[in-house]
């Protein structure tokens, strides 16, 4: 049983830094068992295929994080009032920091790995996470359109993507942002600094006023 644990442990750890590094599309199997010096046919022991190790990587740090996110997001949900929108968002700060005791590193590798899963587009993935944690990521939405009653669906969804795609793009480069920082400005940022300042830039987006085909008409009559 240790000896099973052990290959699987060093496959999913070669796994998720090969994605990280290079992507899931230009990672492949025989990479990876090279890497953690296992066999293929261990990888399809443990884990049937490819899109199964992705899963499997990713989930490492989901069941972490999604738990976490359930109390908080039910615990908001349970005060029955709309919530500041920053508020909602600071929900996830402390629960993105434990997936450090995942693995080194782990905040920004899951970043990383979920970027990953919509660059290379890993139809799969948004199944998986929809299938094992769409409940939890019902609860967020309902927090934010309570928080911006004005916004249209469809709207929120943009929001959303481009929230994420933010998230992701400073997550992935927080160590080269804090040296600049520190060089430029000599300030000393970790990676929960880095978190901190996000969140009201995050929330001004998401709240901002929603676009119309007349608004770039109004901000050049406005002169801004």
């Amino acid at each position: 049983m240790v000896a099973k644990q052990n290959t699987q442990q060093k496959i999913l750890d070669a796994a998720q830094n090969l994605f990280a590094e290079t992507g899931f599309n230009d990672t492949s199997l025989r990479q990876i068992t090279s890497l953690a010096e296992v066999n293929l046919a261990a990888v399809n022991y443990h884990f049937g295929s490819k899109k199964e190790l992705i899963q499997a990587v990713l989930q490492r740090y989901l069941r972490v994080l999604m738990a976490r996110l359930d109390q908080e997001f039910t615990r908001l949900l349970a005060l029955q009032q709309p919530n500041n929108l920053t508020q909602v968002l600071a929900v996830f700060v402390k629960p993105l920091l434990e997936l450090n005791s995942v693995h080194h590193n782990g905040t920004r590798i899951f970043l990383q790995l979920l970027g990953r899963g919509y660059t290379d587009v890993q139809g799969h993935l948004r199944w998986f996470i929809n299938h094992n944690y769409g409940r939890v990521l019902d609860k967020f939405v309902l927090l934010v359109q309570q928080s911006c009653p004005q916004l249209p669906a469809s709207e929120l969804f943009w929001r959303l993507h481009f929230s994420l795609g933010t998230v992701v793009f400073t997550m992935a480069s927080n160590e080269a942002l804090a040296e600049i920082a520190e060089a430029d400005f000599s300030e000393e940022v970790d990676i929960e600094g880095v978190i901190q300042r996000l969140l009201p830039y995050l929330a001004a987006g998401i709240a901002a006023p929603v676009f119309t085909r007349s608004y770039p008409q109004q901000l050049s009559r406005s002169g801004t």
